[in-house]
């Protein structure tokens, strides 16, 4: 009996323990997150963004593409004019291989406020791949907009 008696102490020993460590290291993480919680929207640096978009033409899965990309961003003092810079690896899944190829990813946008209420934006990005004759390529891909805030 005292054989079961000293492994439950142990075990409880054990999970305090690891509950102070983890109470520790989620209290780091509070206060190295916290200048972002408290930031405003003009806040200027670096960034990791991860995205993954799929593609489903005609209700069928074809492929997806996860990127994970670090990049920068800023605006100018006045804050009418925003921009962004970013890349990194891009995870390029094919349905019909079933295969998953690492390409390089980058975008550059910016946008611009015309008014309080209205602002353009702009973005090029590009991604590497291989030519259907083994060479290398860059698809290009290009967004322009408008947003309207009421």
């Amino acid at each position: 009996m005292s054989g079961i008696l000293s492994s439950a102490r142990d075990f409880l020993i054990l999970a305090r323990y690891l509950k102070t460590i983890m109470s520790i290291k989620s209290t780091i993480a509070a206060v190295a997150a916290s200048p972002f919680l408290l930031a405003g929207a003009a806040f200027a640096g670096p960034y990791v963004n991860i995205e993954a978009n799929g593609s489903y033409p005609d209700g069928d899965y074809t492929g997806a593409t996860t990127d994970v990309a670090v990049g920068f961003e800023g605006a100018t003092s006045e804050g009418k004019v925003a921009y962004y810079v970013q890349g990194g690896p891009a995870f390029v899944h094919t349905e019909s291989t079933d295969d998953t190829e690492t390409e390089l990813s980058g975008k550059v946008g910016a946008s611009v406020a015309v008014n309080e209420d209205l602002s353009i934006y702009g973005e090029i990005s590009g991604i590497s791949a291989e030519a259907s004759n083994g060479d290398d390529e860059i698809n290009w891909g290009g967004k322009l907009g408008a947003k309207f805030v009421f």
